[in-house]
């Protein structure tokens, strides 16, 4: 059995009680991005997060028994010293961290160095009033030492990396480090340590300090591409290891499999639970599934081979915040094993807790985004309709391109002018329909085949054509899907649905506004919607047809921590340059940073090393060019005004948090899209 197991240390105090994985914004950055190293990194317990939380009192706070320790070394001259001293977070698991709080008295003459006994003092400030050190100094004096270039003293941390093999040192994410301050606290720890010592960056004002001040580092997204596993949506299942080689063994993924996926997919359909051995992104469509599923979700360096032994075996699968466990069920277990609900989900009648939005098929105009507002959900779905609510909101600096929707009504009378309600019914009493996946797409892609055939009624076609040339110019336009179910609390939908790139052409706009239709009959949208508990008849599509922009650089943020429900003052912001369509593919890890609106610290999970970017084509459609290799997407000013701006859309719709497609074009933040953002589940 391959086991990570969630082995914790005795006497953990209750502030530590929270997810294994995200203790401070840089540890939450570890668990982002397929591919990091770093959860153990910013799991020290800074002054900043814990100061008022509350200390274990009673049995809670006794400890296994210890020998005598000091409460301080001024050195660590073996490894031995380092040990008596260390805390141990997740032992024997991936995430296993050892670390040693330090302190600098700057005022000592000279500077002298203290290595706290970690596991008797939780926190820095604590040892400062045990021990006398700086007995009545109150919190504004201790902010001081974070925030100003006199400080007192120097709070860090120094850790052993285990996935790198090396020692670092290290300062919270919020800490205005200097050059000087730098360079001193560098000759501090390398003059009363036995072993090599790298600077850990925890932001990026931390990596320029580094540069400035001449010192080398190991960023955090160099530790972070170390990590040898990753959890992405926590959870346990039962299923059979399917080892999935590429995109071919996709299409024959079964409800009770596990998938372990060599290559991050677009699309996939239903299963028990995916491991996969390629990095990939929060808002990959394969983690967005996920997490509608309720399924868990990691990546596993290696996972091919590190789960050979049980591929077409029943196991029981748990993912948990510090590693993962893999056990092969008994003959007993199997057996006993109920009907999974998702195998009928290619009748598109599984019951769930998932609903539709009830259409309004009154409404047959043309409505423009000026007008549209959150009423007109039942007549254009969520995302019109938001569009519609993020432009009346006047966000400055923002701006939404214009657009109109072709509302359901259009889709229900076409749909019904071709019979499809009987269509469908013959479709799903084929042989093997139910059963066999590829029988299932073969038929689905027939439909949507016919869908694309059929003719558009000449007066409302020409409605259209008219609406593009008066409102919109008869440039170019995305025609975007709007359908009744995605963008819902608990279902986003994202991903499912077709969108037509860079339409330029009435012709052309007649039938993609057809593919947009014929995608609610998309393999991955049918799979997708019935393990949810949509039934195909309650299925409606909206469309809207937006300007088309040829952005400098677009992506997704999240506004608040994906990964923990307790940093709720940070933005997930992950980011590509060109067209957004790439973003949310997963097949390349994006730009992704975090930002702390309460540190005010950037901190980056990983660089997009892309080296072509999706444009407008002027003959219609998208184009890949080359761009420059290495330079940053993000800028630290542009991850502030998009965090301010995630912000501002949340206001927007009531407070709920938001997952928010945007783009740039020029000095303006232009907004593509804003949807609940949906939770996790564990």
């Amino acid at each position: 059995m391959k086991n990570q197991n969630n082995t914790r240390p005795t006497g953990r105090s209750r502030f530590k009680k929270r997810s294994a994985i995200v203790f401070s914004m840089a540890a939450a950055a570890a668990t982002l991005v397929a591919g990091p190293a770093d959860a153990q990194l910013a799991r020290k317990p800074s002054y900043y997060q814990q100061q008022n939380q509350p200390q274990p009192e009673g049995p809670a706070a006794q400890l296994v028994p210890r020998p005598a320790v000091p409460s301080s070394l001024p050195a660590l001259r073996s490894q031995a010293d380092f040990d008596q001293l260390a805390r141990v977070y997740d032992a024997g698991t991936p995430m296993q961290l050892a670390h040693v709080l330090f302190v600098v008295d700057r005022q000592a003459k000279p500077p002298r160095m203290y290595y706290i006994d970690t596991p008797r003092y939780q926190l820095h400030v604590r040892f400062l009033r045990d021990t006398r050190l700086a007995p009545n100094t109150v919190k504004r004096e201790i902010d001081r030492n974070y925030l100003v270039p006199d400080r007192r003293f120097l709070f860090g941390t120094l850790s052993w990396q285990q996935n790198i093999g090396s020692f670092t040192y290290e300062f919270w994410e919020g800490d205005k480090l200097t050059a000087p301050l730098l360079r001193q606290a560098e000759q501090q720890v390398r003059s009363s340590f036995f072993g090599p010592v790298k600077f850990k960056t925890n932001s990026t004002l931390h990596e320029r300090v580094a540069k400035e001040a001449g010192i080398d580092f190991v960023s955090q997204e160099a530790l972070i591409r170390e990590q040898p596993f990753l959890p992405m949506n926590l959870g346990t299942a039962t299923g059979r290891v399917r080892i999935v080689e590429d995109d071919a063994g996709i299409d024959a993924l079964l409800p009770d499999d596990i998938a372990v996926l060599r290559q991050v997919p677009i699309g996939l359909p239903p299963v028990a639970a995916v491991l996969t051995e390629r990095p990939s992104t929060a808002l990959s469509h394969v983690n967005l599934l996920a997490k509608g599923w309720g399924i868990p979700n990691a990546y596993v360096r290696d996972a091919a081979a590190v789960l050979k032994e049980h591929a077409g075996q029943w196991v029981a699968l748990k993912v948990a915040s510090s590693g993962y466990q893999v056990r092969r069920l008994t003959p007993e277990e199997i057996a006993a094993l109920p009907p999974r609900a998702v195998r009928t989900a290619a009748t598109g009648v599984v019951p769930g807790s998932a609903r539709a939005i009830r259409p309004d098929l009154r409404e047959s105009r043309l409505l423009p985004l000026a007008s549209l507002r959150a009423r007109n959900s039942a007549q254009c779905g969520v995302k019109a309709a938001n569009l519609g609510a993020m432009q009346a909101a006047h966000i400055p600096g923002t701006s939404v391109p214009d657009g109109f929707c072709i509302p359901f009504a259009h889709y229900d009378r076409f749909m019904r002018a071709n019979g499809l309600a009987d269509r469908i019914a013959r479709m799903q009493q084929q042989p093997g329909f139910a059963s066999d996946p590829k029988v299932r797409q073969k038929a689905l892609a027939q439909l949507r085949d016919e869908i694309v055939q059929w003719p558009v009624d000449a007066a409302t076609a020409a409605g259209w054509r008219a609406a593009w040339q008066s409102q919109l110019g008869g440039g170019g336009v995305f025609v975007r899907s709007s359908s009744n179910s995605e963008d819902l609390p608990g279902f986003s939908g994202a991903g499912l649905y077709t969108t037509v790139p860079n339409v330029k052409t009435g012709d052309a706009l007649e039938v993609a506004v057809k593919k947009v239709w014929a995608s609610v009959f998309n393999p991955e949208a049918w799979e997708a919607r019935a393990a949810a508990g949509f039934g195909a008849e309650s299925v409606l599509m909206g469309v809207f047809v937006q300007t088309a922009i040829d952005s400098a650089n677009a992506g997704v943020m999240i506004t608040r921590d994906p990964f923990d429900a307790g940093h709720p003052h940070i933005t997930y912001i992950s980011a590509k340059r060109g067209i957004g369509i790439r973003v949310v593919e997963g097949r390349r890890v994006a730009e992704q940073v975090m930002y702390s609106s309460w540190s005010k610290a950037i901190q980056v999970l990983s660089r997009s090393a892309e080296d072509t970017a999706l444009q407008l084509d002027k003959d219609g459609g998208v184009k890949e060019v080359p761009v420059e290799a290495g330079r940053n997407v993000l800028t630290d000013d542009l991850v502030v005004r998009l965090s301010n701006v995630g912000a501002a859309v949340k206001r927007t719709f009531n407070g709920v948090d938001q997952d928010i497609e945007w783009a740039t074009m020029g000095d303006r933040i232009v907004l593509l899209q804003a949807r609940p953002y949906v939770e996790r589940r564990r």
